[in-house]
């Protein structure tokens, strides 16, 4: 007996070992593993293509000046018309490359009969663009373009302006800058949204005409700084951003063509502001004189529901002198001065599409000229999808 119990107890012990042994083993596996690392997810490389479009349209009656007409009778001109019509085709051949291809609407011109006056399509954007967000970590949309697309500064502020489908900005409307060009451009949000930045190597007549040949050797080197100084401040301070663009090109060899911006945007839900100061250096030829324009433009839009739902008010004055130093007879400067005022209503909707409708008085008065003074009332249509 004695025997079979020393057994049992050799038995109790070595079970006890083993339990212990594999209990010590589960504990230290359990020890070991590691949490799995959360799911990243893919970047998406499915081919796409997406369609969408932009209408402008509407009626414009011309209060002044009046005009004559086969009989020779005074009358105000009225007309309806679409200003722009827009389809745009956007895609991607994968997360790295992606296109844009945008046909504009304009009015020909031209000794051509069937295309005289007429409506046709012509090319405004068509650009690629390499996408260089896997390279540089916190600086966001970070990318390449090639082809006709987007000038650093115009396009930029419609995005925020809005009411492009009343008129151009300031620096487009007084005939210094444009909307798109043919050329190479890069663009880079600074982190955290501290600002971002736009340059790019451009023919410089822009989208609408084609190089000088022969004339122009030279290319436009277009820059714009965007600085959002306090991104995290309160709703007051992050909604202000202060910008600079510059455009160095020239007509000649020795000829400037350049423009300097300084620009100051506000944002707000229930206010978007600006502030265009604009000046333009220009000597088309050896033989020509150099014109120095000058002028500035404010805007507000006081939003009186919420910001693309419902009633805004759109308020502006531009003013310009086309070349400083000119005055009239009497000796006053010659100048145009434009203000634009009316209500818009923006149709509720969905996602990133938008309707609305403007009615606007717009006056245009050039003192220091014998040009006459312009007044049109227009109610103005704006769908895009």
């Amino acid at each position: 007996m004695a025997h079979v119990r020393r057994r049992l107890q050799k038995w109790k012990l070595r079970s006890l070992l083993l339990f212990s042994v594999i209990g010590l083993f589960q504990v230290g596996t359990a020890f070991c593993q590691v949490t799995p690392a959360a799911a990243i997810t893919p970047p998406d490389d499915t081919p796409s293509v997406k369609l969408g479009g932009v209408f402008y349209g509407g009626y414009t009656y011309t209060a002044k000046p009046q005009v004559l007409d086969v009989d020779g009778n005074t009358v105000n001109q009225n007309t309806f018309d679409v200003t722009r019509t827009y389809i745009n085709i956007t895609g991607q051949i994968s997360h790295l490359v992606a296109f844009r291809f945008t046909p504009d609407i304009s009015r020909a011109s031209g000794s051509t009969a069937t295309n005289n006056n007429s409506l046709v399509y012509r090319v405004k954007y068509a650009f690629g663009q390499f996408n260089l967000d896997d390279w540089t970590g916190n600086w966001k949309q970070t990318w390449v373009r090639l082809g006709a697309n987007q000038t650093p500064f115009v396009d930029w502020e419609e995005g925020v302006y809005r009411y492009r489908f009343q008129g151009t900005v300031f620096s487009e409307r007084v005939g210094r800058l444009t909307s798109s060009d043919f050329g190479l451009s890069f663009h880079t949000n600074l982190p955290d949204n501290y600002g971002e930045i736009h340059t790019g190597v451009y023919n410089g007549e822009g989208y609408s005409q084609a190089e000088t040949v022969g004339a122009n050797f030279r290319k436009a080197v277009q820059t714009r700084v965007t600085i959002r100084p306090l991104p995290k401040g309160g709703m007051l301070m992050r909604g202000l951003r202060l910008t600079g663009f510059y455009n160095w090109d020239s007509y000649a060899k020795n000829d400037p063509r350049e423009r300097f911006v300084f620009n100051a945007l506000f944002e707000h839900p229930h206010l978007v502001a600006g502030y265009d100061y604009l000046d333009a250096l220009d000597q088309t030829s050896a033989a020509a004189p150099t014109v120095h324009g000058r002028g500035y433009s404010i805007w507000a839009t006081p939003i009186l529901q919420e910001k693309g739902h419902g009633w805004e008010l759109l308020l502006r004055w531009d003013s310009y002198t086309p070349s400083r130093g000119a005055v009239d007879s009497t000796g006053k400067t010659i100048k145009q001065n434009t203000w634009i005022v009316g209500p818009a209503y923006w149709f509720p909707h969905v996602g990133s599409v938008a309707t609305s409708l403007l009615f606007d008085v717009e006056n245009v008065t050039f003192p220091g000229t014998t040009l006459s003074a312009q007044r049109r009332y227009a109610l103005h249509g704006n769908l895009n999808f």
